[in-house]
């Protein structure tokens, strides 16, 4: 099982890829911190053809075997991650990486370009939509610091450049289902996901039983 959740930042792809990893039994891969890692690792001084990725079963981050899962999440590696990630060398060795996760393990798999890019043939394909304004606040919420003035427009520097980057650009995938989730409830989005990938798991049913 493959499920692919695309989406800008603070949409929040996170919680409904924790929660469906929960659900499903799935590992759960936020590939905007392989992303964050990567521009750890620059600030480290390792090079690209060097640096490996590994996410644990209960998420951790492993930059070259060690855990840095807690330094990925600050401002400085928001702005960062969002500047390597338009390098066409990175994304391709992080595609190559998301992808021998994808193929050891079942996983749901969140960021950017998961459905158009990394998992094309992923079983379900989810696009989250939300405001910037809506975005910040949450962001704010969640960080429980910061102006949302500020927040804000810093969103909407990054959806400009994940937008029009020439490589992968921010955008759902042809076949995607788009949720929007400007005043809705996380409750109601996990919902209509879940339902989403229950549709998907009878269809695979379905076909097994009636495969000639």
């Amino acid at each position: 099982m493959k499920i692919a959740i695309d989406g800008p930042a603070a949409s929040g792809k996170t919680s409904l890829g924790q929660a469906l990893a929960r659900q499903f039994n799935l590992r759960f891969v936020e590939t905007g911190k392989m992303y964050r890692a990567v521009a750890l690792a620059f600030d480290r001084g390792i090079k690209l053809s060097d640096i490996d990725i590994q996410v644990t079963r209960n998420g951790r981050f492993l930059l070259n075997g060690q855990d840095t899962t807690s330094e990925l999440h600050t401002q400085e590696m928001d702005q960062k991650s969002s500047q390597v990630a338009t390098l066409p060398d990175v994304r391709a060795r992080m595609v190559e990486l998301q992808r021998k996760i994808a193929d050891r393990h079942d996983v749901v798999m969140e960021g950017r370009d998961i459905g158009t890019v990394v998992l094309p043939d992923a079983d379900v394909k989810i696009f989250l939509s939300a405001t910037a304004h809506e975005r910040a606040r949450r962001r704010i919420e969640q960080r429980r610091c910061g102006d949302l003035e500020q927040v804000e427009q810093e969103l909407m520097v990054r959806d400009k450049r994940d937008s029009e980057r020439a490589v992968a650009p921010l955008k759902p995938a042809t076949d995607a289902t788009i949720i929007e989730t400007d005043q809705k409830p996380l409750k109601e989005v996990i919902s209509e996901a879940s339902n989403l990938v229950r549709d998907r798991l009878d269809d695979v049913v379905w076909a097994a039983e009636n495969r000639d």
